[in-house]
């Protein structure tokens, strides 16, 4: 006769997460490294069979350190180093208390909705479900009406994005505005949006120059070219002052934005402006001078803002934020088509 749901034991997945757990609270109630021999009495779920404990433990050891969970490995006895404990520093453990600003806020809500459309989704959701438990609201009202979509469907992404962060030397298959296909071996620095594509910045160790590579034009996977934390980016780089450069996009043409501002929202824009004295702003709102580095950065950031923001003046840059608007409503109306 078959057993009833009720007398079976729990699954592999739910009793490798106890087993962590235990293993976790043993060696955070510690001062003094445990020994393989303490940890296995004090985390009943370890086999009997010696071997098989050995391969859980090693498993388990890296399985805490890929999560980010300090596991130190000492000498029990300070005098003599033949014999190597384990233990969970409790003050490398814990997180400090999190406090964002508003607009910092607003950037974290807009970001996760971003990447809920994109190959993060996973970890973007995992990532506000950690914020949330620990009272950390994003803030929904100053983006409202804005529903971004980054889309990553260039097989590069993963493997340049990993790349970047641990700032390891790659190469790939390229193929360059003539259509030639060549391998090129890059040291990468960034990896930006824009204008809906997705570019690579670094430094081409073929030419030992910077140089800009869009990520649709790199053909296959790229691989990995040389060991981790190589190389250093420099202090100075500007991932799109370099993509627009070398797309030849004209200077930034200076002068001042005049913009109303609802009180209390827009706060990455209010950092590089200032409250003008003008003609009378409706009950609620500011008057900001900003300074035009970039007629179309500015236009995306005001975009960006939804209603919170309106263009007083120059005509081009309202022009702009027009095209912007217009176009994000196009890729709704394409996306429930």
């Amino acid at each position: 006769m078959a057993k009833s749901a009720a007398s079976k034991g729990p699954s592999p997945a739910a009793a490798k997460t106890e087993r962590l757990l235990n293993l976790v609270i043993a060696l955070l109630s510690t001062r003094q490294p445990l020994s393989k021999a303490r940890i296995r009495e004090a985390v009943p779920a370890y086999s009997d069979n010696d071997e098989a404990f050995e391969r859980m433990f090693e498993r388990d050891k890296d399985e805490l350190r890929a999560l980010g969970i300090p596991l130190r490995t000492e000498p029990i006895d300070p005098f003599f180093d033949d014999e190597l404990g384990y233990r969970i520093d409790q003050r490398e453990y814990a997180l400090p208390e999190l406090a964002f600003e508003p607009d910092e806020l607003a950037v974290i809500g807009l970001a996760s909705r971003a990447w809920s459309q994109a190959s993060l989704a996973g970890p973007a959701a995992q990532a506000m479900r950690k914020l949330e438990a620990a009272g950390v609201v994003r803030d929904e009202s100053s983006v409202a009406g804005i529903e971004p979509l980054l889309r990553t469907n260039e097989p590069a992404f993963e493997p340049v994005r990993d790349a970047v962060l641990s700032r390891a030397p790659i190469r790939f298959d390229y193929r360059g505005g003539s259509g030639d296909l060549a391998e090129r071996h890059v040291q990468p620095w960034s990896l930006t949006s824009w204008h809906g594509r997705w570019y690579l910045t670094g430094h081409d160790l073929d030419r030992d120059a910077p140089r800009v590579f869009r990520l649709d034009r790199v053909s296959g996977v790229p691989r990995r070219a040389g060991r981790p934390g190589g190389y250093d980016v420099p202090s100075d780089h500007d991932a799109l002052a370099m993509i627009r450069a070398s797309s030849g996009e004209e200077a930034p043409p200076g002068g001042t934005a005049r913009l109303l501002v609802r009180e209390g929202a827009a706060w990455s824009l209010r950092r590089g402006a200032e409250v003008v004295d003008g003609p009378a702003a409706p009950e609620g709102w500011d008057v900001l001078a900003v300074t035009i580095r970039s007629l179309r950065g500015l236009a995306e950031e005001v975009a960006a803002a939804g209603p919170e923001v309106r263009v007083v003046d120059p005509p081009e840059l309202a022009a702009r934020v027009t095209e912007l608007l217009q176009a994000v409503v196009a890729a709704h109306e394409e996306e429930g088509a």
